[in-house]
């Protein structure tokens, strides 16, 4: 009978008495993901229940939880009010009934709409009004409460040769925060036992690296001024340097270890090598005179340069290095990150993604007990890894731009149907067809100098790592100047190529093209350098010199949208951009993504 019985039981009722239970109720806390990028439990019954997708972004950027649900950790949500008779006017998505949102997609293309047009949500417009008041006060860097040798840095230093000379809008809201001066109505400090956690989101190519640079170097100076042991380090040297010059002096001819030799106690990470020289040059600039010690890790440096710098008797104050590389250090000498007093996550969105997020916690773990900022750096920001700092630093403070998930105004987007007549489908005739369009035009760029002409330089972003050596290929071929960048390309080629795209050259009117030379006497395109890359290329390289993008092919989330057009256009300068749209691509996304531009809106 029993096996009657149970035979004749719902299968509905029969799975829902062996839900697994959470694996904190089981006591086995360390089952449970840690991380924003672990992957939730799969399935088709668990669609409705599973955490959002990492390649959605958040549109709650700016509220911290406490704003969102109330304080505590078992604050419920809010519940939705009921809707007025005027409820439906201000409407940016469809409200259906049940049964409208549980009807599966016709295809898969239905699909991949559905994530592109809700991967992004605008900034609202009282908190883009709430952010302009805010920074409307501050109009040069002298009105910021630093060291006088750092604001000699950023003037003739970090921002030598600029005629105008202004803090850009999240480095307005930025700086003062972080070393607690109180302008306005502000973001004030919240502490959390001693540590301070910031959140700094503002779009592509608007100052970041300077953001958060120039307040953790102000505070790394101020706290070697009182720091007793660095005091009498110093006097120390000196007395023993003034020895050592005495004609008769037989002692040692060397000093003692400083006392950060080996511990620092500034750390930033970002996600590649090319991040890591970028940021470090800024860096090393504003070291000239601030007098501080930095060095960069990464795959370009040599393993035992490495090790000296690392372990140089005279001391090291701030590193800039790639997660894996220091998290191995940290293996073999876990001390090297007792001192961490300031720890700056550059690239969140990709540093706690599911590739980084194991290597970039255990670095954080083991910094958090000395540490006194924490600063998570993004120019966009998924729904994951916002519930992900929602959940493990609930008081973290927000600083977000008005212009946040918006790709500027100043860079334009075009689109060639290459589905039409002469292409034919043939997106890499498009493709070469667009590039000598732009490198045959003999205007000058905007703020070239008389007399000299810009080496143009085009960046060419693909979906697939293959793709890229086929086209660039294929453009050789055409006479142009091109070369492919991808994971497989090695890393000192990498950081080369990267370096001819980070540079500004101009030529004489009258000098030679530079050009690739030609086989057969087939013509070539002069004065221009393409890249053909993948995302790669696209996450935080200042590319100064690009005025033009081409996307060819079309990009699978608007978050691809951001960065890689975010490549032209950056620090105020006009930009470009070209998508290639065939007959397989979607596109009333493009038009979608297109409008926005226009409108100067973020993303929907």
């Amino acid at each position: 009978m029993q096996s009657i019985s149970a035979a004749r039981i719902c299968p509905l009722c029969k799975c829902s008495s062996t839900v697994a239970r959470p694996a904190q109720a089981l006591g086995r806390p360390w089952l449970a993901p840690r991380y924003y990028g672990a992957v939730s439990g799969g399935g088709r019954n668990n669609r409705r229940t599973s955490s959002p997708s990492r390649m959605v972004l958040s549109d709650n950027v700016s509220r911290s939880p406490s704003s969102r649900f109330g304080r505590g950790r078992d604050s419920e949500r809010p519940r939705r009010k009921i809707d007025g008779p005027f409820a439906a006017m201000n409407q940016t998505s469809f409200r259906g009934s049940r049964e409208a949102h549980c009807r599966r997609p016709a295809d898969r293309k239905e699909v991949v709409a559905m994530k592109m047009q809700s991967s992004l949500a605008s900034v609202s417009y009282g908190h883009r009004t709430r952010m302009k008041e805010n920074i409307s006060g501050i109009e040069s860097f002298d009105q910021l409460d630093l060291l006088p040798s750092v604001k000699t840095a950023i003037t003739d230093e970090v921002l030598q040769g600029m005629v105008d000379i202004k803090p850009t809008p999240v480095q307005r809201l930025a700086i003062p925060a972080l070393i607690g001066q109180d302008i306005g109505s502000s973001k004030k400090r919240n502490k959390t036992g001693g540590r301070e956690e910031f959140l700094l989101a503002a779009e592509t190519g608007s100052g970041k690296t300077l953001a958060y640079l120039v307040p953790i170097v102000n505070a790394l100076k101020e706290a070697e001024a009182a720091d007793p042991a660095i005091q009498k380090y110093r006097a120390y040297f000196d007395k023993q340097r003034a020895a050592m010059q005495e004609p008769d002096y037989t002692g040692p001819r060397e000093f003692d270890p400083h006392p950060t030799a080996a511990r620092p106690r500034v750390i930033v990470l970002v996600p590649s090598a090319e991040l890591v020289d970028q940021v470090g040059a800024v860096a090393k600039k504003l070291s000239h005179s601030v007098k501080f010690k930095t060095d960069l890790f990464s795959a370009n440096v040599a393993a035992r340069i490495i090790q000296r710098n690392m372990y140089s008797p005279g001391g090291i104050d701030l590193i800039i290095s790639t997660p894996h590389l220091l998290a191995s250090m940290a293996d073999s000498d876990p001390n090297i990150l007792s001192r961490v007093t300031h720890l700056v996550i550059d690239e969140a969105d990709s540093l706690l993604d599911r590739s980084f997020s194991p290597v970039t916690t255990s670095i954080l773990d083991r910094a958090l007990p000395s540490m006194k900022q924490l600063i998570l750096c993004s120019a966009t920001i998924p729904k994951r890894l916002d519930n992900y700092m929602a959940t493990q630093f609930p008081d973290m403070v927000r600083i977000t731009t008005p212009n946040l998930h918006a790709i500027p105004r100043r860079v334009q987007l075009g689109v060639v149907d290459v589905s039409k007549d002469p292409y034919r489908n043939n997106k890499n005739l498009a493709c070469a067809d667009a590039i000598w369009s732009i490198g045959k035009d003999a205007a000058q760029h905007e703020g070239s100098v008389v007399g000299e002409m810009d080496v143009k330089r085009i960046m060419v972003f693909v979906n697939e790592r293959e793709k890229t050596q086929e086209v660039a290929d294929f453009l050789v071929s055409k006479g142009i100047d091109a070369v492919a960048l991808h994971r497989d390309t090695p890393d000192n080629r990498q950081s080369e190529m990267m370096d001819s795209f980070t540079t500004k050259d101009r030529l004489k009117t009258d000098a030679k093209p530079l050009t690739r030379p030609s086989n057969s006497g087939k013509r070539s395109l002069p004065n221009t350098k393409v890249m053909v890359a993948t995302d790669l290329a696209s996450r935080g390289i200042d590319t100064l010199a690009v005025r033009h993008v081409i996307l060819y092919d079309v990009p699978h989330t608007t978050i691809d949208f951001i960065h890689r057009l975010g490549r032209a256009g950056r620090m105020g300068r006009r930009g470009r951009g070209v998508v290639l749209v065939g007959k397989d691509d979607r596109r009333d996304i493009v038009a979608e993504v297109r409008e926005s531009m226009y409108m100067g809106q973020a993303l929907i």
